[in-house]
């Protein structure tokens, strides 16, 4: 979306209204199942990205999506936004209503890149001492990334804790290219 901050209003809205109705953590679910949808369907995002499709073949594919699958007040504001042409808007509207329902609950979200999966064990004990540092609630993202080789990044709100073996790796071989004592024959 080209404009972040017309879809910071209507999340903004959307969970005021929620928050008036008692329907934050229903709306929240609502909300995570359609970036889902959007996610695993390119051809969903395709039409509800597309000019030539009017607002109403738009609100009929969506209903048929997710009818009986939202509660109404989700499924009311979809049409709202359907009708004021901002579909394509949608994803990025969700994640802004989960960030707020975040900041709501004090809950903070932290991805962990490790390369290969974290043992449940391991990925509590990560947890727990993020909480205990951050006095809040963590949600963990776990990512693989082959490439790391080893070690963990861990990355949440604006803290980059990088303990990888690419990254020793990496400062090495600036340490050898600048080493002094290196003698040139």
């Amino acid at each position: 979306m080209k404009n972040p901050k017309v879809a910071s209003r209507y999340a903004k809205a959307l969970f005021d209204f929620a928050a008036e109705n008692d329907h934050v953590d229903a709306v929240k679910d609502d909300l995570r199942q359609i970036i889902q949808v959007l996610k695993e369907n390119q051809e969903l995002q395709i039409v509800l990205n597309s000019p030539v499709i009017v607002p109403s073949k738009k609100y009929a594919i969506f209903s048929e999506v997710f009818s009986g699958k939202l509660s109404e007040t989700s499924f009311n504001f979809l049409g709202v936004i359907i009708k004021k042409k901002r579909e394509p808007a949608i994803a990025t509207i969700c994640e802004e209503y989960i960030k707020l329902y975040n900041i709501a609950h004090n809950i903070k979200v932290a991805t962990l890149t490790t390369a290969q999966p974290l043992s449940t064990e391991l990925a509590e004990k990560i947890k727990g001492i993020l909480e205990e540092k951050t006095q809040s609630t963590v949600e963990i993202k776990q990512v693989v990334d082959p490439e790391i080789i080893g070690g963990i990044l861990i990355k949440f709100d604006d803290y980059f804790i990088d303990a990888s073996v690419i990254s020793k790796i990496n400062k090495l071989r600036q340490e050898f290219a600048h080493n002094i004592y290196q003698v040139n024959y």
